[in-house]
């Protein structure tokens, strides 16, 4: 029973390899993800969302994306012997899925509108 124990307690990841494997992933996601949505709010018009509510969430999605490239230089630099606490984490999950509602609301927005701009186009 003691060589099963031990076992155990070798083939589990230290906290640092457990860092690496989640932490790591998901910082590159946020970075994913808002990259993409900074791309979507900078360059098409969202007519569901006014001038100002594109540009206040175009801001948050610039200061997250450089909150979340200070964690991964942090995470990097000690060679990930740093954490990020969920309480940073959270609001960052968040934007994440209010930008996915908005990407959702923005697909769909142009799916309603392309059989009428199709037919517009093949009216002489």
């Amino acid at each position: 029973m003691k060589n099963f124990v031990k076992f155990m307690h070798q083939s589990q990841p230290s906290e640092q390899e457990l860092l690496k494997s989640v932490l790591q992933p998901l910082l590159e996601d946020f970075q994913y993800w808002f990259s993409r949505s900074r791309s979507l709010l900078e360059t098409e018009d969202l007519p569901f969302l006014s001038e100002e509510q594109q540009s206040e969430l175009l801001a948050r999605v610039r200061t997250a994306q450089q909150e979340v490239s200070t964690a991964q230089m942090l995470f990097q630099a000690t060679d990930g012997q740093v954490g990020i606490e969920t309480a940073t984490l959270v609001p960052w999950h968040r934007l994440v899925s209010e930008c996915w509602q908005v990407g959702t609301q923005w697909r769909a927005s142009r799916l309603t509108s392309a059989p009428t701009d199709i037919a517009d186009e093949s009216q002489p």
